[in-house]
């Protein structure tokens, strides 16, 4: 059973999406499952790391381990291993362009194809959410000059159809993200997946289902009709419909 949990932004260290993540667990089918998690996005931030481990290692029970890309150089078997040796990987936000070129070059894309076809649960949060679709809409090029940049296109894993928008409802360096995602989808074309803070869309074997940490957060199927942009808030129902349906214009 394949399954993948995009969690479009929150804040996890003040358990803002514990519902998102008492669902990820479930979701391993055991009480206490091995929870990979992966920095790359942040440069391997030790910090992240930390909060990570007390959240779902010391308050959820989980069997944390952390993978580092960066501060450490691991072969490419133990990368192999640590990845298939796991229930739960979990991919934190960040640099999205940066994690997926380094990702490419070390052929970690392949392990987690390896991981999704084996049943792992892959989540993850903002750039850990991009990296599942086809592409994203990433402030990727704010990391390297805050002052003059633009949001970009990034291609991403190819798991989930579609052209996805983490953190919908807010904002990277007061630029908002919404007006720009539907612009995007205005220029380039395809058809979006937006997801608010505080919301996540778990796609499990051809089925999917709008999971939520907090009232009204909410996630939208964006696409060009009749030349317009059309942002149309996707239905929350307590069980999961087929994925045919997500992707009706």
């Amino acid at each position: 059973m394949k399954k993948i949990v995009a969690i479009g932004g929150g804040v996890m260290k003040t358990g803002g999406l514990l519902a998102i993540d008492k669902e990820i667990i479930r979701l391993s089918g055991k009480k206490h499952p091995k929870l990979l998690f992966l920095p790359t996005a942040t440069l391997d931030s030790e910090l992240y790391w930390f909060y990570v481990d007390k959240h779902f290692g010391k308050k959820l029970g989980c069997r944390t381990e952390v993978l580092y890309l960066i501060k450490e150089k691991p072969t490419k078997e133990e990368i192999k291993n640590k990845i298939l040796g796991t229930d739960i990987i979990y991919v934190g936000g960040g640099n999205t362009l940066k994690m997926m070129r380094l990702w490419r070059r070390l052929a970690i894309d392949k392990f987690l194809k390896t991981a999704w076809q084996r049943g792992i649960v892959l989540c993850g949060i903002s750039a850990g959410s991009i990296c599942w679709f086809e592409s994203g809409h990433s402030d990727s090029m704010s990391f390297y000059n805050p002052q003059k940049w633009k949001y970009i296109n990034v291609r991403g894993l190819g798991f989930i159809k579609g052209i996805h928008c983490p953190h919908y409802n807010s904002k990277t360096l007061r630029v908002p993200r919404r007006k720009h995602f539907k612009n995007m989808i205005s220029k380039i074309g395809g058809f979006g997946i937006a997801i608010e803070n505080n919301c996540a869309i778990e796609f499990i074997d051809g089925q999917y289902r709008i999971i939520t940490s907090k009232p009204r957060a909410s996630a939208y199927r964006v696409y060009k009709k009749q030349g317009e942009v059309v942002s149309e808030k996707i239905q929350q129902k307590s069980k999961l419909s087929p994925i045919f349906d997500l992707y009706k214009k």
